[in-house]
């Protein structure tokens, strides 16, 4: 009897790009890809903080590097993007949100979090799928999305307009790049213990809220992402685009 053999969980040779790469989902997207022996390239708006992200990625033995980069500048990412090799996965993990009631909903509001959470993805992830293309090269391009991109909630209706469209974004692309090989997924977690949901989660009662809808009854931390992104990105996940891995705890089971 000859036994299936198992997809490998590595990444060595191939490059990775991870945009919001210094801190929280990213940050743990970033570390995990390159313990699976991907050279990394981290971009964040702050150089300080990616220059502390690489020189401790660097500090354990990994390969990675770094570039101040505003994803929501089109002009500026492809000018970055046209002086890299092609990068075989790519994290889009840059995002963020303005929470307000509907009816205070500012068209600020709607044009900053749609554009960082929208518009940057989808044109970081042009470039690096045309990179790929021209090198006649597989790859796997990753969006973190949230629950709130398959649920509402309150004071979250720009947040999840955004979210919402990254998951239908994610099944155009996956039908235009499964030609090319090229898979492409969302991870949409529930609320993830991060600098960006600290002060929504401060707040006691809707802290219980949260807790009250989560059926395994804690918040996620940013190692339970970091597992969905390896699967994704590795021969493991091979067969899987078009598609979201729910890292919810179970709300939007009901």
């Amino acid at each position: 009897m000859t036994l299936p053999r198992t997809p490998s969980l590595r990444l060595d040779g191939r490059r990775a790009l991870v945009t919001g790469g210094t801190r929280g989902i990213g940050l743990g997207a970033a570390t995990v890809l390159a313990e699976a022996g991907a050279e990394v390239t981290i971009t964040a708006r702050t150089a300080s903080d990616i220059a502390a992200v690489v020189a401790a990625l660097e500090e354990r033995g990994f390969k990675a590097r770094g570039e101040a980069l505003d994803v929501t500048d089109t002009a500026a990412v492809a000018a970055f993007l046209d002086r890299q090799l092609p990068f075989d996965v790519l994290v889009n993990s840059a995002g963020g949100a303005r929470h307000a009631n509907f009816l205070d909903v500012t068209e600020a509001d709607y044009d900053a979090i749609l554009a960082l959470n929208l518009k940057s993805a989808l044109f970081v992830s042009q470039g690096v799928a045309r990179k790929l293309i021209a090198a006649g090269r597989p790859g796997s391009i990753i969006h973190i999305s949230s629950q709130m991109g398959h649920v509402g909630g309150p004071k979250r209706t720009v947040y999840a307009a955004s979210k919402f469209a990254v998951e239908g974004l994610t099944k155009s692309m996956a039908i235009e790049l499964g030609p090319h090989n090229i898979r492409v997924n969302t991870v949409a977690p529930t609320f993830v213990e991060t600098e960006m949901s600290a002060k929504s989660l401060s707040d006691p009662d809707f802290r219980s809220w949260v807790l009250g809808k989560i059926k395994l009854g804690r918040l996620a931390q940013v190692e339970d992402i970091m597992g969905p992104v390896l699967l994704l990105a590795t021969d493991a996940g091979a067969m899987i685009t078009g598609s979201t891995v729910m890292v919810d705890g179970g709300w939007t089971a009901e």
